[in-house]
């Protein structure tokens, strides 16, 4: 589904396989019965691969056409975050399986590779997704600036796309963790999957529900109605060592080559990575992390989960050679994540502005004569935009006294806070310039 592509600890995405440009983009701020399956599924996968094999494990692995191009007459559409309240199991229970305090349960015992496959092995599951993928006949876009349309307005088309990942089981009657790239799609604007199903260990398939996710980050919580599953037990991130040995399970490549192991060392940590401008503190690992592995174990000596397979260095756009450097995210992290999804179906405490905007570029602020800034296109009733004075039409040139060209500058400056926290906004409205302080709400879903 997206390419992206690592320049000194930095990770952009690149859009250009489906020929979209992002600084034209919008954005916006503010139980089943098991069906039998095997795990080949070749023929299935095989079928019309979209040449999206993906370069890093912060993917889904691959994508697939599934039907024929349909004309969708709606020109553009937003696709909301869905969050489900968990009535089924306390946060609780679910923080004690990821407690991360089981020095007790290892008894200092390493395990053997074999014995550490062995009792990992059934806790890790295939996740398949459905998406609708929207674009234009010529993959152009229409917006509207102080009402001057801009762009190419033509309907767009609609066609069904499948991703496959990774994922582990965190409680036996059916709680799973994974990437939320995995499940949700920010690269191609098609949003939440519109379904989901796991593949057991047993060749069961069971269609999910979507508890909760969170793309910043970059985790998700899916419920599947099994019981008697194998939970895995999870070990201490902060304890590990560099140098540690370590252990990756995941699906590279699809559902046929499921369940494959690859080995390595702990190579970094509290790494500091930036993906598509978000910052992250990651582990680094040489252990082999290939599209498809999102959302998989990294296991410790102990057979315990010290982390979430998320992404890899890519040289895909770059002339210099680049393996094995591959990254997680700690267990600890994932373990206050999954607290915060299922008890409350989002991540406490990120900040919130409430407003929907889209770049003003340089050839749109030519064309307009506009400062370049990031363009308001909706405020949400009183949220903390609403709140400071800020109205559609408004162009944020600066934040806390330093310029913002992006979307993604605004959203970096505004993560630098949290919820309840001020920051500073400067916005052109009808040529003049202002400044407003904005108290951040508290972001309850995937809006800005």
């Amino acid at each position: 589904m997206r390419a992206n592509n690592y320049n000194e600890n930095n990770i952009n995405e690149n859009s250009e396989v489906n020929g979209m440009n992002n600084e034209y983009n919008g954005f916006s701020t503010d139980g089943n019965s098991p069906k039998d399956t095997k795990k080949n599924t070749a023929t299935k996968i095989a079928a019309s691969l979209m040449a999206m094999v993906l370069v890093s494990a912060g993917s889904i692995g691959i994508y697939r056409q599934t039907n024929s191009v349909s004309a969708n007459t709606a020109a553009e559409t937003e696709t909301a975050s869905e969050t489900k309240e968990n009535t089924n199991i306390s946060s609780s229970a679910v923080i004690k399986n990821m407690s991360m305090i089981t020095t007790e349960d290892t008894d200092g015992n390493v395990l053997t590779t074999e014995e550490v496959v062995e009792k990992v092995l059934p806790s890790v599951v295939g996740i398949e997704s459905t998406f609708t993928m929207t674009s234009s006949a010529n993959s152009g876009s229409y917006y509207n600036f102080g009402g001057f349309g801009y762009g190419q307005n033509q309907q767009p088309q609609t066609s069904e796309a499948t991703g496959t990942g990774t994922g582990v089981v965190i409680t036996e009657d059916g709680y799973i963790v994974t990437n939320a790239h995995v499940i949700y799609d920010s690269e191609y604007g098609a949003g939440l999957a519109d379904s989901i199903s796991v593949l057991l260990n047993d060749d069961n398939t069971y269609d999910a529900e979507v508890i909760g996710y969170d793309t910043d980050c970059d985790l998700a919580v899916l419920k599947i109605q099994a019981s008697g599953l194998v939970a895995a037990e999870f070990g201490d991130s902060d304890e590990l060592k560099l140098g540690e040995s370590v252990i990756a399970i995941g699906n590279p490549l699809g559902f046929e080559l499921m369940d494959t192991v690859t080995s390595g060392i702990v190579s970094g940590l509290n790494r500091q990575i930036n993906i598509n401008d978000k910052s992250m503190t990651l582990l680094q690992t040489d252990a082999a992390i290939n599209s498809g592995n999102s959302g998989g174990p990294l296991i410790n000596k102990y057979g315990q989960v010290i982390g979430i397979n998320s992404s890899k260095m890519s040289a895909s756009y770059s002339e210099t050679s680049i393996e094995g450097i591959g990254f997680a995210i700690p267990s600890n992290e994932a373990a206050k994540i999954v607290e915060d999804i299922i008890e409350y179906g989002y991540v406490t405490g990120k900040p919130q502005l409430g407003i929907s905007c889209q770049n003003v570029t340089e050839s749109i602020s030519r064309m307009y004569n506009l400062p370049i800034g990031v363009y308001i296109t909706a405020v949400t009733d009183n949220s903390a935009a609403d709140n400071a004075g800020l109205q559609a039409g408004d162009i944020i040139i600066e934040v806390d006294g330093e310029v913002v060209s992006t979307f993604d500058e605004l959203t970096a400056k505004k993560n630098e806070h949290k919820a309840g926290e001020s920051m500073e906004i400067t916005y052109t409205r009808n040529g003049v310039d202002n400044t407003v302080t904005v108290t951040l709400d508290e972001a309850v879903n995937e809006k800005n």
